[in-house]
C-alpha cells in the first residue's frame, strides 16, 4: 500500500508554518481552503516526496473484475494521457533526507505502523518484478489468499452531497447539463435532453485521453469505484471499461496496477444497474480519476460515479471537515433485515410495556406480516379526546431511509419515555401514536440483499405483484371533481368521505393486498393526522397530488385546507438540518429549497390515487409526504446524520396534531353521536366525529363559525377561537333531536302503525277539513 501526503519539517517548512500562524491572528481561513500538511511544503519538495515511492502492484477483485480474460494491452495511438507522468527519479541523498522526515511525522501523527507497511508493500513490489503475477485468470472463485488485504470503506459521498460540486473535475464536458457536478450515483435527469439537470457527467470528446476527477480534500484510503450509466429517457450512455489513477497534487498520476501492466475495471453493460469494482489493496491519495477506456458503442463517455474511501486518521486535526454532524443518541443505528426489524421492535417493547403495544395490519403479498406499532399511555384502547397520529414508511421497498427513521424513533421515544424526558412524556400521555415501518417488505428484502450502493434507482420499489403501492389507491379527486362540476353537493353527495367505487373493491382489481390492508386499517382508526416517509428527495409534498386539469402534467391544484397544509409541511421542512438551506445542493432536478422545502404535489408531478390524496378525501386525516434524503438507501454509516437531520422535524410533526379545534358532540342525554358532520364556515371540507362523538379539526389560528349537525338531530353553531400556543381549543356541541325525527322514532316503536288521536283532537281536525272544503 502506497503512502501518500507527507510533511517536510525543514527549517524553511517551520518557518512558513510560523508565518502561517501570523497570519490566522489576523483573519479565519476560507472554508475552500485546505488544511494539509502539504502547505508546508513546497511543490518542488512535495514532489521530491511522491517520486520516493513506486507503485504497488494490484490483483484485481475476482467479483468486480472479468475473470475470463487477462488485463489487456492498450493499443498504440491509444496511449493513456498520465503515462508520461509516471517518471520515478530521485537523487539519492534527497531522497534518505526525504525518508528521515517523513518517518518522523508519521510518528508524530501515530501513523509509523502505515509507514512500515507502505515500505512493506514496497519490497514486495520489487520482488514481484522478478516473478510473473497473477492474472485474473488464475484465480479461481475460492481462492481467498487476498481476502486479508482486501478491504471495503463506505461511499465518499458523491450521492449523498457530502462531496461538494467544486471537488468535482472532468477533462472536458459536453455541456454544463453534463458536467463533473452531475456525474454522482443514482442522479436523475430532468425530462427533457437540453435540461440543465442531466444526468451524469458526459465528456466533451469520446476518446481513451478523458477523465472524471474527486478530489478528497485529504488524505483519503480509496478501496472500489461504483459506477453507472447516464439517467436520460432519450440516449443510451455508459462506459464499460476504465483505469483508475491516483495522486497527491493532481499533477502526478499514478495508475493502479496489474503487475507490469495497467489495471482496466469492468464497467457498466446498461445504464441503470450500479457496478462495484473494489481495489485489490486499498491506495491512500488525496485524488482519484476515473479514466474511461471503453463505452457502449451506439453511445457516448458518460457516467454516475461514486467513491468508496475512509479518511486517514487525522490526530493533530490538521483537516477540517465542514458540517460534521455526530449525534449522542444511543441507538440501533444499521439497517434491519426483515427479521431484524420484528425483532428491534420486540426489544422496544419488552424495554416499553406500559406505553406500546405491537400489532399487524395485514400480510403483503410474500406473505409477510405488516407489523406498526403503538406508543401511548393507554396501549390498545381510543381514549376519548385524545387524537391519533401516524407515520408509515416503506411504501416503495427501496425507499430505506425512512423505514430506519421510524426504526429509530420507537427506540428514542421509548429511552426518552423512561428517562423522563417532558416533551416525549406529554406526546405519549396526551396522542396515541402508531408508527408503520415497513408497508412493502416484499420490495425492501430485494433492495436489502443487493445493499446501498447497488439497488439502483428502482429495485424494491413495487410490491411483488409489480404495484406501486403509494399510488395504488382509487382516485377520489375525479368523482368529487366531477359531482362539484355538476353541483350534486350537498344535496346528493358530501364534500368529504367520498365513498370507494364498487369496481375498486373486487377481486380481481388491480389492488395490491398491502393497499387494502392500508385502507382497513386507515377506516379503522379515526386518525387526524399523518406522514408517508419518502426517499430521493428532500422537500416535503401536501395534497392534492393530481392535477385538476386533464392531460396538464404539472398545475397547482389546492384543496380547500391548503392554508392547513402549507403550515403542515412547513414545520417539517424548516426544522429539517436541510430541507429549506438555501445553499444546499439540488438533489436531482429541483431546487425544493427556494419554495421553503415544500410543495403541492400536483405543482411537482401529477399522480392519481395517491395516499394522500384518498386520506384527505376518504376520512379525516390529513396526510403528507417527507421526502427525507437524496439517497434512497444510505449507507449504514450515513445514519447518525439522517437521524439528526430528521429527528427535531419527526417531533414537531407528531406535536402538530394538537393545532386547531377539538371536543365532543353529544345529545341532550350527554351520549357522544357518532358520525356527525362537523363543518367549518369558509371551508369546503368537512369531517366526521368518531364513534364516541369526538372529533379533532385541525386549523391555523384564526377565529372560526363552526356547525356540528347530525342525521336526526337540529344543526348548532358557535364561534371557535384558535390561539398560537400548541394545543387544540375546546370547540363541545350538544344538539337536539327535531321533531320529524321523534314522530318516525314513534313509528317505529309501534310498527309504523297509524297513531290513534283522542277524540276531541279528531273532531277537531274533522271541523277544520268541512271548513276548508267549504
Amino acid at each position: 500500500m502506497r503512502r501518500q501526503r507527507l510533511s517536510l519539517l525543514t527549517p524553511l517548512a517551520l518557518l512558513g508554518l510560523l508565518a502561517g500562524l501570523a497570519d490566522l491572528c489576523h483573519g479565519y481561513a476560507g472554508e475552500d481552503e485546505d488544511y494539509y500538511m502539504q502547505e508546508l511544503l513546497t511543490r518542488e519538495q512535495y514532489n521530491q516526496v511522491q517520486m520516493l515511492e513506486k507503485p504497488v502492484a494490484s490483483i484485481p477483485d475476482r467479483h468486480e473484475l472479468p475473470s475470463q480474460h487477462p488485463a489487456k494491452k492498450v493499443p498504440k495511438g491509444k496511449a493513456d494521457s498520465s503515462r508520461q507522468m509516471d517518471k520515478t527519479t530521485a537523487d539519492a541523498k534527497s531522497g534518505i533526507s526525504l525518508h528521515v522526515s517523513l518517518q518522523g511525522y508519521l510518528q508524530q501523527v501515530g501513523l509509523e505502523k502505515g509507514y512500515d507497511n507502505i515500505k512493506t508493500a514496497n519490497k514486495k513490489t520489487e520482488k514481484n518484478k522478478k516473478s510473473a503475477l497473477k492474472t485474473p485468470n488464475s484465480i479461481s472463485e475460492g481462492d481467498g489468499r487476498y481476502s486479508s488485504v482486501k478491504e471495503e470503506c463506505p461511499p465518499m459521498g458523491l450521492e449523498t452531497l457530502k462531496i461538494d460540486d467544486f471537488q468535482l473535475h472532468a477533462s472536458t464536458t459536453k455541456r454544463y447539463g453534463l458536467g463533473a457536478h452531475r456525474g454522482r450515483l443514482n442522479i436523475q435527469g430532468g425530462l427533457y435532453e437540453d435540461d440543465l439537470y442531466d444526468g451524469a457527467w458526459c465528456a466533451g470528446r469520446d476518446d481513451p485521453l478523458q477523465w472524471f476527477e474527486v478530489d478528497a480534500r485529504r488524505l483519503t484510503k480509496f478501496t472500489g469505484v461504483i459506477t453507472q450509466g447516464r439517467s436520460s429517457l432519450w440516449s443510451s450512455d455508459w462506459v464499460t471499461s476504465y483505469k483508475v489513477m491516483v495522486s497527491n497534487d493532481s499533477h502526478t498520476w499514478i495508475t493502479l496496477k496489474n503487475g507490469s501492466e495497467d489495471l482496466i475495471f469492468t464497467g457498466n453493460r446498461e445504464k441503470e444497474i450500479p457496478v462495484r469494482n473494489l481495489f485489490p489493496t486499498p491506495v491512500v491519495a488525496r485524488y482519484i480519476r476515473v479514466n474511461p477506456r471503453s463505452w457502449f458503442g451506439s453511445g457516448s463517455i458518460c457516467m454516475r460515479v461514486e467513491i468508496l474511501g475512509c479518511p486517514m486518521p487525522d490526530p493533530n486535526n490538521y483537516y477540517h471537515r465542514r458540517n460534521e454532524v455526530i449525534t449522542t443518541d444511543d441507538l440501533d443505528f444499521r439497517h434491519h433485515s426483515y427479521k431484524e426489524m420484528r425483532q428491534l421492535m420486540k426489544v422496544v417493547n419488552e424495554k416499553c410495556p406500559n406505553i406500546t403495544r405491537i400489532y399487524n395490519i395485514g400480510k403483503s403479498h410474500g406473505g409477510l406480516k405488516l407489523y406498526a406499532i403503538e406508543i401511548s399511555d393507554n396501549p390498545g384502547e381510543h381514549e376519548v379526546g385524545e387524537p391519533e397520529f401516524r407515520y408509515t414508511a416503506g411504501s416503495h421497498g427501496n425507499e430505506v431511509l425512512g423505514r430506519e427513521l421510524l426504526l429509530l424513533l420507537m427506540q428514542f421515544m421509548c429511552q426518552e419515555y423512561l428517562s423522563g424526558n417532558q416533551r416525549i412524556r406529554r406526546l405519549v400521555e396526551e396522542t396515541r401514536i402508531h408508527l408503520l415501518p415497513s408497508v412493502n417488505p416484499d420490495g425492501y428484502e430485494k433492495a436489502f440483499e443487493v445493499g446501498s450502493e447497488l439497488s439502483g434507482w428502482s429495485l424494491g420499489r413495487w410490491s411483488n405483484d409489480g404495484i406501486d403501492i403509494h399510488h395504488n389507491f382509487p382516485d377520489l379527486n375525479s368523482i368529487l371533481w366531477e359531482a362539484e362540476a355538476k353541483k350534486w353537493i350537498p344535496r346528493k353527495m358530501f364534500n368529504h368521505h367520498v365513498p370507494i367505487p364498487e369496481w375498486y373493491q373486487h377481486k380481481n382489481a388491480s389492488v395490491a393486498v398491502e393497499t387494502r390492508a392500508l385502507i382497513a386499517w386507515m377506516e379503522k382508526i379515526p386518525y387526524v393526522l399523518g406522514g408517508n416517509l419518502q426517499g430521493g428527495e428532500l422537500v416535503v409534498t401536501f395534497p392534492y397530488d393530481k392535477t385538476r386539469s386533464q392531460g396538464v402534467t404539472r398545475e397547482p391544484t389546492p384543496t380547500p385546507d391548503d392554508h392547513v397544509f402549507r403550515w403542515l409541511a412547513f414545520s417539517y421542512a424548516s426544522t429539517h438540518r436541510l430541507m429549506t438551506n438555501a445553499n444546499q445542493r439540488v438533489c436531482h432536478t429541483e431546487h425544493f429549497a427556494k419554495e421553503d422545502g415544500t410543495i403541492n404535489g400536483a405543482s411537482w408531478h401529477t399522480a392519481a390515487g395517491s395516499m394522500n390524496d384518498f386520506s384527505y378525501l376518504h376520512t379525516n386525516c390529513f396526510e403528507l409526504s417527507m421526502y427525507v434524503g437524496c439517497d434512497k438507501f444510505p449507507h449504514e454509516s450515513e445514519l447518525p446524520e439522517e437521524w439528526e437531520n430528521n429527528r427535531e422535524s419527526l417531533l414537531v410533526f407528531m406535536e402538530q396534531v394538537h393545532r386547531g379545534i377539538k371536543g365532543v358532540v353529544r345529545d341532550v342525554q350527554g351520549r357522544g353521536i357518532a358520525n356527525a358532520t362537523i363543518s367549518v364556515e369558509g371551508i369546503s371540507h368537512d369531517i366526521r366525529t368518531a364513534a364516541d362523538g369526538d372529533y379533532w379539526r385541525l386549523l391555523n389560528p384564526g377565529e372560526y363559525r363552526v356547525t356540528a349537525r347530525a342525521e336526526g338531530y337540529s344543526l348548532t353553531s358557535k364561534k371557535c377561537e384558535v390561539g398560537y400556543e400548541m394545543g387544540a381549543t375546546r370547540c363541545d356541541f350538544v344538539i337536539g333531536r327535531t321533531n320529524l325525527s321523534r314522530i318516525k322514532e314513534i313509528m317505529e316503536k309501534f310498527n309504523k302503525q297509524p297513531i290513534r288521536l283522542p277524540v276531541r283532537q279528531l273532531q277537531a281536525r274533522r271541523s277544520r277539513e268541512r271548513r276548508l272544503g267549504t
